[in-house]
């Protein structure tokens, strides 16, 4: 089966790539670099021809409220109507759980806009909302850095590991079309504040982590359960532990 990643060399889609690959699926990693453009179009048609799958894991390279919205919306006309001319099977996309929950945050208010291209396409489809990623957690501190303490909300958090991420999109992208979403996470959900300071103690960090109500998530207020799924959910098999001990040996 011939199976085209768009976003391939990223952190989730050389993972994917390498599963499939494995597999013994043939898989093209699309990206500009590789000559395939979803905003100019460049390659597409090239890269589609005799698709079964295609895989949307792009990610736009300015998180301004603009011009994230101009890309999602760009990319995602382009491809989906590249994908319909070549007769692409099934569509799978990658989004945010709560992407529908946070009408503050441009990045969310994006994917919302990539969602409904998809679902309006007439392309069969899954779309696949995951929690934050294990690996966003340095960053997530980060951003959160006033000083030397680390203010983050007490809002509920389920980070999955990248690992499982590109491990369940493989599957799903080999099954039939939900035609739906399909939400995955973390297997070990706890305040967010918590499995920041826990990070932060497991790699050495001194720096102090305070339980902010106020805090933002890259712009966004959290509420309790803004960023976890509210029902059923895809369980990843990694959990924050493991997920440590493999990245500082991968270090």
């Amino acid at each position: 089966m011939k199976i085209v990643i768009i976003g391939g060399t990223g952190l989730i889609g050389s993972k994917t790539v390498a599963i499939l690959r494995r597999a013994g699926h043939e898989v093209v990693a699309a990206s500009p670099n590789s000559g395939v453009n979803t905003i100019t179009g460049e390659g597409l048609k090239e890269a589609l021809t005799g698709a079964h799958v295609v895989i949307d894991l792009a990610n736009s390279p300015s998180f301004e409220d603009k011009a994230v919205l101009a890309f999602f919306e760009t990319s995602g006309r382009n491809l989906l109507a590249a994908e319909a001319t070549a007769g692409v099977q099934h569509h799978v996309a990658l989004s945010i759980v709560g992407t529908d929950r946070s009408p503050d945050n441009g990045y969310f208010r994006a994917k919302v806009a990539q969602e409904k291209l998809i679902t309006a396409s007439g392309i069969p489809y899954t779309i696949i909302r995951s929690t934050q990623f294990l690996e966003f957690l340095r960053g997530i501190a980060a951003e959160g850095t006033k000083g030397d303490k680390v203010r983050i909300s007490s809002g509920l958090f389920q980070p999955i590991a990248s690992d499982d991420v590109a491990a369940i999109v493989a599957e799903v992208a080999l099954g039939a079309p939900r035609n739906g979403i399909v939400e995955i996470a973390g297997p070990e959900r706890a305040p967010f504040n918590e499995i920041i300071a826990r990070y932060l103690k497991a790699i050495g960090d001194p720096r102090e982590v305070v339980r902010d109500p106020e805090a933002r998530y890259f712009g966004s207020r959290v509420e309790e359960r803004s960023l976890v799924p509210l029902g059923e959910a895809r369980l990843g098999r990694i959990g924050f532990d493991e997920w440590l001990r493999r990245s500082q040996a991968a270090a």
